[in-house]
């Protein structure tokens, strides 16, 4: 998100970051010693610091995008993620309304608060469902996605009840470049790429939509700009796999650009317990926001994995550090979000 508005934009941006175990500041690319992009260490569920960075920086928009956002972390430990998602959003939008209400008339009715959220508050669809949409009834079924319903709630309420000028946008699934290894794609890139064993939930017959990062990244912005307060945004990809039809892509992927001497990837596979509260199928249907925000198709989800592929190849340093530095070379699972 940064890198897209220090590139496309001339917004300065304020990066409000706890910096945990996820954050990696080589993430921010040029942006990083940018002189439009200021780093701010805090945690949005401290008050006093959150009224400190309003009062120091005077934004006129907030896109909340923190947030605790791996399924089996939560399980394993969901008051984090409550911490986070639920007690964060509500301090981040009572510093947010505290300051807004002091605001100019001009600068306050242009003020914007975007929320950004997932699809997995929608709970899960079957095989024939159709796809999601902004006004598909919530049913969370894990810690997390419960964390984060809560926290869209409490933006609409707060438009609703004191006015200040909220957004939500719900997403599936993204992969892409500088994503933390623990996640789906580049966890089986790197597992597969070391010959490692590719453990895949179930039967892997589980769907998700994909929706490429920097595809998602311009469409935040088009629902920060040219949204309307109050407003809900479903933003999808329209290409939905199946876990194994994606840990598939990736070993031939692999096979194409680095063969193994011991034979074809997909040998690696196989099959362990679901995890509880396995939702079966998330997909969106985006008709809606690309009809009122003008936006571009998302890319190719074969080229955009191709790309990804391409890209950890690339920076084999990054990720090794990663892995040294929170794992400490430990074998990771396979999750789906």
């Amino acid at each position: 998100m940064i890198r897209q508005f220090v590139r496309r934009t001339d917004h300065v941006v304020v990066n409000v970051d706890k910096l945990t175990y996820a954050a990696s500041e080589d993430a921010l690319e040029e942006a990083r010693r940018h002189p439009r992009h200021v780093l701010l260490v805090a945690d949005i569920a401290d008050a006093a610091a959150m009224r400190a960075a309003f009062a120091a920086h005077a934004p006129d928009a907030v896109m909340h995008l923190a947030a605790e956002s791996h399924v089996d972390r939560s399980i394993d430990g969901p008051g984090e993620f409550i911490r986070t998602n639920v007690v964060g959003s509500f301090t981040l939008l009572e510093a947010a309304r505290e300051y807004w209400a002091a605001l100019p008339p001009a600068r306050r009715a242009a003020f914007r608060f975007h929320h950004v959220s997932t699809d997995e508050v929608f709970g899960a669809l079957g095989p024939a469902d159709p796809p999601f949409t902004e006004t598909t009834a919530y049913d969370p079924r894990s810690p997390y996605s419960a964390s984060k319903a809560a926290s869209d709630h409490l933006a609409r309420a707060w438009f609703h009840t004191y006015g200040l000028p909220t957004l939500v946008s719900n997403t599936t699934n993204n992969y892409g470049p500088w994503q933390f290894p623990e996640k789906l794609i580049p966890l089986v890139t790197l597992n597969a790429l070391e010959g490692k064993p590719l453990p895949v939930y179930g039967d892997g017959s589980n769907q998700r939509d994909w929706l490429h990062v920097e595809d998602h990244a311009a469409a935040l912005v088009a629902v920060l700009e040219r949204g309307e307060p109050g407003g809900t945004y479903a933003i999808g990809a329209r290409q939905p796999r199946s876990n194994l039809e994606v840990v598939h892509a990736i070993c031939d992927a692999l096979d194409a650009r680095r063969p193994d001497p011991a034979g074809p990837r997909r040998r690696l596979i196989h099959f362990v317990t679901d995890r509880p509260g396995h939702d079966f199928r998330y997909e969106i249907d985006p008709a809606r926001t690309v009809a009122a925000l003008g936006l571009a198709p998302a890319r190719d989800f074969a080229t955009g994995l191709a790309q990804t592929v391409e890209w950890y190849l690339e920076h084999r340093s990054w990720w090794e550090g990663v892995r040294a530095a929170r794992y400490g070379g430990q074998r990771l699972g396979v999750a789906t979000r």
